[in-house]
C-alpha cells in the first residue's frame, strides 16, 4: 500500500486544537460508578438467576434446536431486564407470566375438549443463533416487538404440568419484585439520583432523597465531581424502554417538573424524536434526555455536559 501520509492526515477529535492550540473540544471522562445490591434486590436477582439457570437446561434437552435458541434468547432478555431496574424486570415477569396464563387457558380448553395435547408448540418467533446476531442490526422497533414477543412466548415447558410449573415459579419471582417496586428501594437509581443532586441544584434534590448512604466502596478510584450549575445538560441511554418510563416518571419527580425531562424511543416517529431532540437543544427548561440505546443513535451530544450509560451494553461492539 502506497505512503499517502504527506496528502492525508487522520486527525481524531481529541487531537483537534483551536488557532491559540488549545485543545478544540473538552477532555472526555468515562468512569464506572459501582453500587452494591440491597439484601431484597440481591434476593431477587439471585431467584431469577436460579429460575433462568434451570429454564436454559430444561431448553437444552429439546430437540427442536431453534426453539431451543428461542427460549436461551428470551431468558438472556429477562436477565438484562434484572440488571436494569426493578421496573423492568417486574413488567418482564408480569407480561410473562400473564401471557403463559392465556397459552395454559387455551390448552386446558382443548383438552377437556377431548383433544390429546402433547408436547407444546411454540407461538414465539423460532430463532437460531445467526437469527439472534442478525437482530442486533434490525432498526430500533422491530427489535423491540421480537424482544417482547420472544419474551412472553418462548417455554421450554413440554406439558400442561410443566407449563404450570413454571407459571407457579413466575409469580413468585413477580412477587418479589412487584414488593421491591413498591417499596422504592433501588441502589441503581439512588446512584444516579445522587449525580443529579451534584450537576443540577444540590439542596432543593437533597431534600426529595428519602435517605443518605455511604458510597459503596469497590475498591476503584474515586470519579471526579461535576460542577454544580442549573443549566447542565444530561444524556441518558438505557436499553429498555420499561427503564426509561420508570426514569422519566423518577427524574421528574426528583427535579420536581415533568417538563425538564425529554424521552426518544423507538415507538416514536422522526417528527416526534426531533421534536424532543430540538427541546433538549435549545429549551434551557429541559435539562435531562432519556433515550433507548438504538434510538438514541445520531443524537448530537455536543450540547450535553454529561452522558450516562445506565444499562451496561451486552453487545461488545455498542
Amino acid at each position: 500500500m502506497a505512503d499517502v501520509s504527506d496528502l492525508m492526515r487522520r486527525m481524531v477529535k481529541e487531537n483537534l486544537l483551536k488557532f491559540d492550540a488549545t485543545p478544540l473540544f473538552p477532555e472526555r471522562v468515562a468512569y464506572t460508578v459501582p453500587y452494591k445490591l440491597s439484601d431484597a434486590e440481591a434476593a431477587l436477582y439471585k431467584a431469577v438467576t436460579e429460575y433462568v439457570r434451570e429454564e436454559f437446561n430444561r431448553a437444552e434437552a429439546l430437540e427442536n434446536d431453534k426453539r431451543a435458541g428461542t427460549v436461551g434468547f428470551a431468558l438472556t432478555i429477562l436477565q438484562r431486564r434484572l440488571a436494569s431496574s426493578p421496573e423492568a424486570i417486574y413488567q418482564s415477569l408480569r407480561r410473562r407470566r400473564e401471557r403463559l396464563e392465556r397459552r395454559l387457558r387455551e390448552l386446558e380448553v382443548l383438552q377437556r375438549g377431548g383433544q390429546v395435547v402433547g408436547v407444546l408448540d411454540s407461538r414465539a418467533p423460532l430463532l437460531d443463533q445467526e437469527d439472534v446476531e442478525d437482530l442486533d442490526d434490525a432498526p430500533d422497533a422491530e427489535l423491540e416487538v421480537t424482544e417482547e414477543e420472544v419474551l412472553d412466548q418462548a417455554t421450554a415447558a413440554r406439558s400442561i404440568e410443566e407449563l404450570r410449573i413454571e407459571i407457579e415459579t413466575l409469580k413468585r419471582l413477580e412477587a418479589l419484585a412487584l414488593s421491591i417496586r413498591r417499596s422504592g428501594e433501588d441502589k441503581k437509581w439512588r446512584e444516579l439520583a445522587t449525580l443529579l443532586g451534584e450537576i443540577f441544584t444540590p439542596a432543593s434534590i437533597s431534600n426529595h432523597l428519602a435517605e443518605e448512604a455511604a458510597p459503596y466502596d469497590a475498591g476503584v478510584p474515586e470519579p471526579p465531581k461535576p460542577t454544580p450549575s442549573p443549566h447542565q445538560k444530561l444524556v441518558i441511554f438505557t436499553e429498555h424502554r420499561d427503564t426509561l418510563n420508570y426514569l422519566q416518571s423518577r427524574i421528574g419527580t426528583l427535579l420536581g417538573r415533568a417538563q425538564a425531562v425529554v424521552a426518544i424511543h423507538g415507538g416514536m416517529g422522526r417528527e416526534e424524536r426531533m421534536k424532543a431532540q430540538e427541546a433538549f437543544r435549545h429549551d434551557p427548561e429541559v435539562q435531562v434526555l432519556l433515550a433507548t440505546d438504538a434510538a438514541g443513535e445520531g443524537i448530537n451530544l455536543q450540547r450535553a455536559h454529561l452522558m450516562v450509560n445506565y444499562d451496561l451494553p451486552w453487545n461488545p461492539n455498542r
